[in-house]
Order: structure tokens, then C-alpha cells, then sequence
């Protein structure tokens, strides 16, 4: 099973957690989380990032963790990119709850593998729906004093 670690623009890491928690709430409580508040120094980040990194690592049987990040180019994701090396750590950016649950839905298979999991659950994730009201409804007349026509 691989580590999850991610680490966001504060308070996101904290709001995908209690996200997780509602489904997988045993897997959300190993996960590693990391706010990353406004102002904060680069390096204060990073040694931070890397406490976490290394309690998800060793908190792995097989020493690999999947790092999600919410914005590409953006502070917690170029920390990462700094920290990870590629093998037994990845990173995914775009984080979402239906990539989250997705991960954690296939935590136990091979990290390569979840990499993919988690892409396909976070792009899959995002759509536009339908509404069950109908567009293009026709005012029905009613019998009201002032003569108003109203949309039911």
C-alpha cells in the first residue's frame, strides 16, 4: 500500500483529509497532510515537506508514496517536484476529492499503477451536468386577477 501525502494551498490538505475521512476513514488517518499558508518562506515549506515525506515513506511497506498537489507551477507543487525522485515517489497536481477517493479506492495496488488511478479518477471527475429543470418551458396562463403569466 502507498503513502499518500498532500500538500496544498492552506486550507485544502486539510479539507481533502476530512474528505477522505468520510469514505475511507482508516487509510485518511495514515495519510500525510501539509497546509501551505500564505507568506510562508520557501525553505520553511520544504523542510516541513520533507519531515512529512520521510513519516509517509516510512510509514510504507514498499517505500513509495503518491504526493498529490493541487496547482501545477504553484509553491507545493515545485517543493515536491524538488523532493521527489520519480521511482518511489510521484506526483500528481489537480487535486480533487473524486482523484482523492479514487486513490485511496486502489491504495494497495503498485504505485505506477495508482498514478494512473489517480488521473483517471480526477479527470473523470470533472463535468458538466444537466439540470432536471426544463429549458425551454413554456409559460403556462393562470387564472390571476392582474393578468400574469408565470412559469411553473
Amino acid at each position: 500500500m502507498a503513502g499518500i501525502f498532500i500538500i496544498a494551498h492552506a486550507p485544502l490538505a486539510s479539507a481533502l483529509k476530512l474528505a477522505a475521512m468520510h469514505c475511507f476513514p482508516e487509510a485518511a488517518q495514515a495519510m500525510q497532510i501539509l497546509d501551505v499558508p500564505p507568506n510562508l518562506p520557501r525553505d520553511e515549506i520544504e523542510a516541513q515537506a520533507r519531515v512529512l515525506l520521510s513519516m509517509a515513506l516510512d510509514g510504507d511497506a514498499r517505500g513509495e508514496v503518491l504526493i498529490l498537489t493541487d496547482v501545477f507551477g504553484a509553491t507545493p507543487c515545485n517543493t515536491m517536484q524538488s523532493l521527489a525522485d520519480g521511482v518511489h515517489v510521484k506526483i500528481v497536481t489537480g487535486a480533487n476529492v473524486p482523484m482523492l477517493w479514487r486513490t485511496l479506492n486502489y491504495v494497495a495496488e503498485p504505485l505506477e499503477t495508482l498514478v494512473m488511478r489517480a488521473v483517471a479518477g480526477g479527470t473523470q471527475g470533472v463535468m458538466q451536468i444537466g439540470t432536471n429543470r426544463p429549458h425551454n418551458q413554456i409559460a403556462a396562463l393562470t387564472h390571476d386577477q392582474d393578468h400574469h403569466h408565470h412559469q411553473q
